[in-house]
């Protein structure tokens, strides 16, 4: 069965992907760049909800759990890329960039290129906490249940990736 039937919950896959589909694309689009690793990390994270959906436990709101996957998968697809090109963190996030300035998919001004890139300088704890932060609008309570980290932790790597993106726009 590919649905979720528990917890007063009963969701069907096919909803899951319509409800949740561009919402969990732009989470996963912020921490990859790129629209084909987005597209790629997007798919490998539905195929891993269809293979779990079952395991569902209803202790958690099921966006919740769907972000928990796609962040996951996030990782998994940066520390592979980080291990296959063998580049510096610097010269990685300086191939980002220039990745995003030609990127056809990205139609930004050049402020919100400007934060694109700052958000890019931003170390992965701190990158993902302002993405479903600032972007996502995720409350920390519900960071705190997809991250596995606690809400003070959490305040600490968002006010710390804010001053660092305000010192990156400020200084470029």
């Amino acid at each position: 069965m590919n649905s979720i039937e528990n917890h007063n919950v009963s969701l069907k896959f096919e909803d899951l992907v319509s409800e949740y589909k561009e919402r969990l694309y732009w989470h996963i689009r912020r921490m990859v760049i790129s629209h084909e690793d987005a597209d790629d990390v997007l798919q490998n994270t539905f195929i891993k909800v269809f293979k779990n959906l079952n395991n569902f436990q209803g202790d958690s709101q099921v966006y919740t759990w769907l972000y928990r996957i796609a962040t996951n998968e996030c990782l998994t697809f940066i520390n592979k890329r980080n291990r296959t090109t063998h580049l510096s963190n610097e010269d990685l996030q300086e191939s980002l960039v220039t990745s995003l300035t030609s990127d056809p998919y990205f139609d930004g001004d050049e402020a919100q290129l400007k934060l694109q890139q700052a958000i890019d300088t931003l170390p992965t704890k701190q990158k993902q906490v302002f993405v479903m932060k600032y972007f996502d609008e995720l409350q920390y309570n519900e960071i705190s249940e997809i991250l596995g980290t606690s809400e003070g932790a959490l305040k600490a790597n968002y006010h710390y990736a804010v001053k660092k993106i305000t010192e990156y726009v400020t200084d470029n």
